[in-house]
């Protein structure tokens, strides 16, 4: 039989765990302090029948049989949850990047482990397990991988965006060349479009916002009648199109707007194309996969292509109680003010919740380490009872489901962007810059589920309560333990800006 672990820290820290524990569990034995609670059940059941009064009869049988009835519960915790059994033979799971990749969440491929020969021994020990605590790991691990499973896979747009966002024309000539283009075709489209006002649509209205302009290049009159003004080699000189104008030495023309714009591999287009990376092309196809292979480009090229990012909506995304309905101009006085200070503010904070989500991980190992450690001297004080069990059972196990709750967190984080502006939500306008009317809440935002990493283990641990399991205290070493990477990440920015300044 095999218990799995995420990751080879969790492995180590999980050997290391159960050693000690074995190593406790046979000094108990030997020193005879396993066989105290027993002891102790006596006393307790005597004292119980003696204080129980007058009308319980028999006292001596009453106590004789709680005596007995405890210790064969005593005998059966031992059995089940005290006696190493079972010989330790860890293995990690392996994860499908590919998978964890598109859903946002470490998907682990049940079929593959690492480590293929068990590594089972620390310093020549090796480590058995109790039948019941065999039971749970396995069990936690199997439910935590299954709920893990169950979060829909999604698209990190927040990702694309900072991707789309960092792509730059990094051919000058080609940045060059964007200018000239905007000067030569689309201003000169633009003044005969206010010049004659036709009626446009929405979709119209929105896309005669850029260069790449479909209206501007299938309608007659606007870039199919204007050319370049400076002569381009791509385009050799046609008599019957650059008529009238100069023919230079190395033989360049003057092409069309919707030539220069459309053309094969020459035209602007696919060169401004040939900027992005592949992958984040596919990444985008993939996910707007409501729109054309040329639609989504087009997106894109937009993006990096524009002088200022476009507006992506009007609406309002995030229902918060800041201001008065009409923002009044104190309101907005105060919500300017508000996102310098957030603008400041997250340069410190995401770099230490970033160090937090790093170091997590870390911690619940450890965690897991120490309620192995403890497991043999908790079932000694608590006298073998049931309850002691249950209550350990249920603490271990909230500790393994933990791991959910960061996976959840990071699903949510990745994919809130997506949620909030894709397909079909209240605010779909395909622009992979997002805008920057909602700036204030996508900022807020940051803060708020950066500390859901510790929100949501937290208020599962209260949820345990309502059940009557006392297991908050638990988890409070995910806090303490992240303080200090906290701390240091947060001085990162600090260091920056005193060394920019």
């Amino acid at each position: 039989m095999t218990l799995f672990t995420t990751d080879y820290f969790e492995y180590y820290l999980t050997l290391v765990g159960w050693i000690i524990n074995n190593g406790i569990w046979n000094i108990l034995v030997a020193s005879g302090v396993v066989a105290v609670p027993f002891l102790a059940i006596v006393v307790q059941e005597w004292l119980r029948s003696r204080g129980s009064g007058a009308a319980d009869g028999n006292k001596g049988l009453l106590s004789a049989i709680r005596i007995e009835n405890r210790v064969w519960v005593a005998i059966v915790v031992i059995l089940f949850a005290g006696i190493p059994f079972i010989r330790v033979d860890l293995q990690t799971i392996e994860f499908d990047q590919t998978r964890s990749k598109q859903c946002q969440v470490n998907a682990p491929l049940p079929s593959q482990t690492g480590w293929q020969p068990a590594f089972t021994t620390l310093n020549n020990q090796s480590a058995l397990v109790p039948v019941w605590w065999f039971f749970v790991h396995s069990l936690s691990k199997a439910i935590t991988a299954a709920a893990v499973a169950a979060i829909p896979c999604g698209t990190d747009l927040r990702q694309i965006r900072i991707d789309v966002d960092s792509t730059r024309i990094g051919d000058p000539l080609l940045a060059q060349e964007v200018a000239d283009f905007t000067r030569d075709c689309y201003g000169s489209a633009r003044a005969k479009l206010f010049t004659n006002r036709p009626a446009l649509t929405d979709a119209q209205t929105n896309d005669v916002t850029w260069i790449g302009s479909g209206f501007f290049l299938t309608t007659a009159g606007f870039y199919d009648a204007y050319h370049s003004r400076t002569p381009r080699t791509a385009w050799p000189y046609d008599a019957a199109r650059d008529a009238g104008l100069a023919q230079v030495p190395d033989g360049g023309g003057y092409p069309t707007c919707q030539q220069w714009w459309s053309d094969g591999g020459k035209g602007l287009r696919a060169r401004l194309l040939k900027q992005v990376d592949p992958d984040l092309l596919t990444r985008v196809e993939k996910w707007a996969g409501f729109l054309t292979q040329d639609q989504a480009d087009d997106g894109v090229i937009r993006a990096i292509a524009s002088p200022r990012q476009q507006v992506m909506n009007e609406g309002q995304v995030y229902t918060d109680y800041g201001g008065q309905i009409d923002m009044t101009l104190p309101n907005i006085t105060t919500r300017i003010a508000s996102d310098l200070g957030l603008t400041v503010g997250t340069l410190a904070y995401v770099p230490a919740m970033d160090a937090v989500r790093e170091a997590l991980p870390m911690v619940l190992p450890l965690l897991k380490m120490a309620l192995t450690i403890c497991l043999p001297l908790v079932l000694v004080f608590g006298t073998y009872e049931i309850k002691t069990v249950v209550i350990a059972t249920c603490v271990d196990f909230a500790l393994f489901f933990t791991d959910f709750w960061f996976q959840l967190a990071r699903w949510i984080d990745s994919t809130i962007l997506d949620a909030l502006y894709g397909w079909n939500s209240p605010h779909s306008n395909f622009n992979v810059l997002m805008g920057l009317n909602n700036t204030f809440g996508d900022m807020l935002i940051n803060f708020v589920l950066g500390a859901m990493f510790l929100v949501l283990p937290a208020f599962w641990v209260s949820a345990l309560a309502w059940a009557g399991i006392q297991a908050g205290g638990a988890l409070e070493g995910l806090v303490t333990g992240t303080n200090g990477a906290r701390a240091a990440g947060s001085t990162g920015s600090d260091t920056l800006i005193r060394a920019v300044r």
